[in-house]
Formats: structure tokens, sequence, C-alpha cells
């Protein structure tokens, strides 16, 4: 069966209780930056507010931030953006009573029964997942001609020849329509183009190389005597890997900055607030966020994207996966307020080689197989679980 986006339910407007409610109250903000006291500070769900007789749902959400009117819609503002006497609406309650309903019921489909007791009913790494990729595989068909799907890709990505190449794949065929990472994904997903390595290990055999730990380090030094990854790219001519085949597409990447960089590489944003604010330039249109193996990106990204968004009039749910080979970091997005992410606990490796087995009809990529491979494995479908 192919996908179909699951149809929204409106709130009935008209029942007694939303026509008797009173507008949302707004105070002005104080100064800049600052929200007046009583803020109402928004969730990851579509969330209305009641100005003059009409209920107003934003266009775009974000959690934590405060909702602001302006003529005939809401714009939704981060504190740090708020100026001196703009309108904020204030009231911590969220039934309508005080104009301002959060609608947590809106995608939700009807239960098929089933017992109020059960077992296994968490996510953990005795889930069976099979129904997810299933799941996954139908959104991800659907998504690549009509959403926008925004990768959020940690550095084990790149830590093997096969994952590499299952990314640079659905990258080519058009399953992948924006990326964020950090200095260290982009940093050995280059090191792979250029040594064959990653932080120094053989990404197709595993294996230490002799002087390995500089690779990294003599990557970004020669990247930042280009001045950018691109030219990096061009004026090495590397062959392979995630950011050629992205830039190769046009596709946006976002190098956001830790504390903790080496380098870094010159395209990475340094300044957290820029980072944040190009991050979001991105998750602002998407409808699907996969995030692998990066506890503290993908925190960020699910934290700065709500659980709908509105495409040619129609509200439709984003939909959110976080995959980790820890059960703890998976859940965190959960426990920090993204209560629509659906959590997969298995290693990235797997997780995209399946992708790339299962979607079918995907663009071979460019790859060149690293020299200490030829003449010990021939055949590389067999490589780190590719069975294709």
């Amino acid at each position: 069966m192919s996908f179909q986006l699951p149809e929204y339910q409106a709130p009935d407007f008209d029942a007694p209780k939303f026509r008797q409610a009173s507008p949302a109250r707004t105070v002005p903000a104080p100064r800049d930056g600052i929200a007046p006291e009583g803020f109402h500070a928004m969730s990851i769900f579509p969330e209305y507010f009641k100005v003059g007789e009409r209920w107003l749902l934003p266009g775009e959400s974000r959690m934590d931030c405060v909702a602001v009117p302006r003529e005939d819609r809401i714009d939704i503002v981060e504190f740090r953006r708020l100026r001196a006497g703009e309108p904020v609406i204030v009231g911590r309650t969220e039934d309508g009573s005080e104009g301002i309903y959060m609608h947590t019921e809106a995608f939700r489909e009807e239960a098929e029964g089933g017992d109020a007791f059960a077992f296994r009913s968490g996510r953990s790494r005795e889930t069976a997942y099979s129904r997810d990729y299933d799941a996954l595989y139908e959104l991800l068909r659907h998504e690549r001609e009509h959403g926008f799907v925004v990768w959020v890709l940690g550095p084990a990505v790149s830590f093997d020849y096969d994952s590499r190449n299952a990314m640079t794949s659905l990258i080519d065929a058009g399953y992948v329509h924006a990326l964020l990472a950090g200095n260290a994904l982009g940093t050995h997903d280059l090191e792979g183009a250029m040594f064959g390595t990653a932080l120094g290990q053989d990404i197709y055999t595993q294996e230490a190389r002799h002087n390995g730990h500089y690779h990294h380090l003599d990557l970004i030094n020669r990247a930042r005597l280009c001045g950018s990854v691109e030219a990096l790219i061009q004026e090495a001519g590397l062959k392979d890997g995630i950011l050629r085949a992205a830039q190769g597409k046009g596709i946006p990447i976002v190098l956001a900055g830790s504390i903790r960089d080496d380098g870094p590489l010159p395209d990475v944003l340094g300044n957290v607030y820029e980072a944040q604010d190009a991050m979001r330039s991105q998750l602002r249109k998407a409808t699907t966020v996969i995030a692998l193996a990066t506890q503290l990106h993908t925190i960020a990204s699910g934290n700065m994207t709500p659980s709908y968004t509105v495409r040619d009039g129609r509200v439709r749910p984003v939909y959110i996966y976080s995959i980790d080979i820890s059960e703890f970091a998976v859940n965190k997005l959960r426990d920090r307020g993204t209560l629509s992410v659906t959590p997969i606990v298995t290693n990235v490796q797997d997780f995209l080689v399946h992708l790339k087995n299962n979607l079918g009809n995907l663009a071979a990529p460019p790859v060149s197989v690293p020299s200490s491979g030829i003449g010990r494995r021939t055949a590389m479908q067999g490589h780190g679980g590719d069975r294709s």
C-alpha cells in the first residue's frame, strides 16, 4: 500500500467552550529580548489562539518560544528576537478558556482495540522495529517527491565504508533535502575521501593506519588552506563522500560548531546562534527529520521542530526519527519534549544499509575502494551487513 498522509482533525470551534472563550490576552514585551510575566510558552503541538472571534493557528511553530499576534497571523518568536513593545500572548492554561488551545489529538487515529495492560509496550533494545522500517520506507518514497527530508548526522555515519556509501546513495537518489551536522561528520567524511580513514582507522578494514591519528588534522589544515570545503573537494580532486554528493546536488549543508572542535573546517559555524539560525532555516521546511547517532544535534534539531507544518494550506504531521545504539540517547529527545519522535535502537551502519537495500532504484554513487582493501575483498556487498 502506498503511503498516505493522515488527515488533520481540526478542533470544532463551533463548540460552546470555544465560542464562549475569551480572546487571548497580550502584554507588551518590557524590553528587547524579555517576555512579560505570565507569557505562554509553545509546545510541539498545534496551538490555536483566539484573536477577536477567530481561532488562529501559527503557520510555523517552535517549542519554548512565545506567540506574537500580527494583524491576521500569529508569529512564534524566540525570546532573543523579541522587541520592546511587541504584544506577547500571556496565559498558562491550554484548554481554550484563556483563548489558548493546545490540540494534542490532531493526527491521532482510532485505536483498534487492545488490552489496557500489555507487556513490551515501550521502545528499547528488545523492540522489534520491522514495522517502523516498513513505515519509514513508504514515508521516504512519498517525501522524496512531496516533502522536505532533513538528515541530522553524527560522525559514526562516516566511520564505515558501507554506511558512508549508503548515505551517499540516499543523497544521489533524492531522499535527502538538507544535511545538519557538526565539524566531526564533515571532517571524517572528507578524511575518508582523502585518506580512506576516519580518525585514522581504515573505513573498510577497520584497521588503524600508521600515523593515522594525523589524518583528520591534515585534512582540516588542507581545507583551511583551500578556504572552503567546496574548494578542497575541487582542488584535492575528491571523488566520493557525503559532503561531495550533497554539494553536487546543491543540497544545503549546515555544520554547527562545538566547544571541542579541532580546527575546525572553514565552513563550520562557530557562533552558536548563527548555527541555530542556519539549522532552523532548514527545519522550518522539514516534513521529516531523521537524526543519526548524535545526541546533542538530535536534541537541538528536535526541539526546533514542531509536530506539524502547513503546506499549501494543509496541516500535516512532521515525522521525526531518532536512531542510536543507545536507548538513553534515543529516549532523551522525548524526555526533552519532542513527544512525536519515533526512536529506533540500532547502530547507524545497519540502519543506513537497510534503507539503501530496501528503498530500491538508488543511483550508484561514485565511490573509490581504499587501496588496503583491494585484493583482500573483491565483493563489497557482503561487508558491514550490505547484502544487496
